[in-house]
């Protein structure tokens, strides 16, 4: 009976070590769930300039100038404030915004650069044109620094820095 127990006692060993070893080997248990990858800075800029730039083409599309500024930087305020409705202005009365479209996004010298592809009716006309957004963190939040003429070649030209400048 001794050799019997030592076999039965070799078996239940085996048995409850074989799951852990089959795991192991890629075999048996749980399927393992590949990594998540993290939001590293880069990710979290890009997809917080994405947002915001988005929010602004909604805002023009529904000629809701309120909504507009709040995407911008405070210091960006009074030039909208002067220009935003006025017969060049993102949100001038005779200008229609069928299509706008974000085509990139990428980092830049002063910011997220958001590339854009808007299309500006007038009366039956239509032109579709390039925009060059900086987005830029403020503190805790995002905003639009900066909105420039895009092209292929060319990349954001100066833009605004939302923090304050120090005299030295």
């Amino acid at each position: 009976m001794g050799g019997t127990h030592l076999r039965l006692a070799g078996t239940a060993l085996t048995l409850a070590i074989l799951p852990a070893a089959l795991a192991g080997c890629g075999l048996g248990g749980e399927p393992k769930q590949p990594p998540k990858p993290t939001d590293g800075p880069a990710q979290v800029a890009a997809t917080k300039s994405r947002e915001r730039v988005q929010a602004y083409l909604d805002a023009v599309v529904a000629k809701d100038v309120d909504a507009g500024r709040g995407q911008l930087c405070a210091v960006m305020h009074e030039a909208f404030d002067a220009g935003a409705t006025g017969p060049n202005g993102d949100f001038a009365d005779h200008f229609k915004v069928p299509e706008a479209a974000i085509t990139g996004v990428r980092s830049g010298p002063h910011g997220q650069e958001v590339d854009v592809s808007i299309t500006v009716a007038v009366d039956s006309h239509k032109i579709a044109r390039p925009l060059v957004f900086t987005v830029t963190r403020d503190g805790a939040d995002w905003c639009i620094s900066g909105e420039v003429p895009g092209s292929a070649t060319r990349s954001a030209g100066p833009s605004v820095d939302p923090s304050p400048s120090r005299a030295s």
